[in-house]
């Protein structure tokens, strides 16, 4: 099953349930997908019996399956990523045995083609591809086990960054703020059996493919997180209770063969260039710049859609 949210002029949108082949879809029972969320035991056979799709769907009219979400943790687990980062940035974390993660910016995700605006190309101005999943209620404690099936949806994430904030603010110990504004979600939420066998141990087996400016950047595969994502939402809920709606990230999706399958952010290509030739030589975004970010199955099919964004001064 597959849903997006229409603008119909409010804040959450309008929840639909999107036919097989994407074109056309049709009203929910739920208003929001917030609603159906935190009712989701009730929500979904009632979505997943719907069977006929009288409504056209506008992409220009899509935002993201959650517009805003009441809580956005955002993992790190990519080990190729984190060590790239590390170099280019210039810290040295203590090895730990538990997920990476932060706390985001969570009242606004992008719409799928919406633009991105920024104040300045002097911030470094980066996309980072990545997938993530909304949970229902989860109860403080849960395990890893037990988490995965408070794993409801799945999403694919562009998490904007501006590198030039990013580094400076990391080596506060305080964590980050201006350098992570609103992140961007492409158009549909998908349930787990949506993917198949694409869906494994808690990991979106799919390659994320990245085209910045028209031309191929990435190509990289969730299938080498460090960490699923029953243990990212088990890291989550450790000392809280998560509530129904909350977003987890993967991260940047991350191969340990970036050099031949290119990279899913331009923070990492520079990484690479620093340890190939001793010096970071591709530059940030600009305003004009567009990515294109769609994860693809063996037979092509974009089970998320595609995410398309130009980069615009605020």
């Amino acid at each position: 099953m597959r849903l997006a949210t229409l603008n119909d002029g409010s804040r959450d949108g309008r929840l639909v349930v999107v036919a097989p082949d994407g074109a056309t879809c049709a009203g929910a029972p739920f208003a929001t997908l917030q609603q159906a969320i935190e009712q989701w035991e009730t929500a979904a056979p009632a979505l997943a019996a719907i069977d006929h799709f009288p409504e056209p769907l506008d992409p220009a009219q899509v935002l993201a399956p959650l517009p805003r979400a009441w809580q956005w943790l955002d993992g790190s687990a990519f080990q190729s990523h984190g060590d790239l980062m590390d170099a280019v940035i210039g810290i040295a974390k203590p090895k730990v045995d538990f997920p990476l993660m932060y706390q985001g910016m969570s009242d606004t995700f992008l719409a799928p083609l919406a633009d991105a605006r920024f104040p300045s190309e002097d911030l470094g101005i980066d996309f980072e591809g990545e997938f993530g999943v909304i949970v229902d209620a989860v109860p403080m404690g849960t395990s890893a086990a037990d988490a995965l099936a408070h794993i409801r949806l799945i999403v694919q994430i562009n998490d904007w960054s501006l590198r030039a904030l990013a580094g400076p603010e990391m080596k506060t110990g305080f964590g980050w703020v201006g350098a992570k504004p609103a992140s961007a979600m492409a158009p549909f939420a998908v349930t787990p059996d949506e993917l198949g066998d694409a869906w494994a141990d808690g990991r979106v087996c799919l390659d994320l493919l990245v085209d910045w400016n028209g031309k191929r950047f990435g190509a990289a595969n969730g299938r080498a997180m460090g960490y699923g994502f029953h243990e990212l939402v088990a890291h989550a809920a450790r000392t809280r209770d998560l509530v129904a709606g909350t977003v987890i990230g993967s991260g940047t999706v991350s191969n340990a063969n970036f050099r031949e399958i290119g990279s899913s952010c331009i923070a990492e290509r520079r990484g690479i260039e620093v340890l190939d030739e001793g010096e970071a030589k591709t530059a940030f975004m600009a305003f004009g710049d567009t990515v294109r970010m769609e994860a693809v199955d063996a037979k092509g099919r974009a089970p998320f859609g595609v995410l398309n964004q130009r980069v615009v001064r605020a």
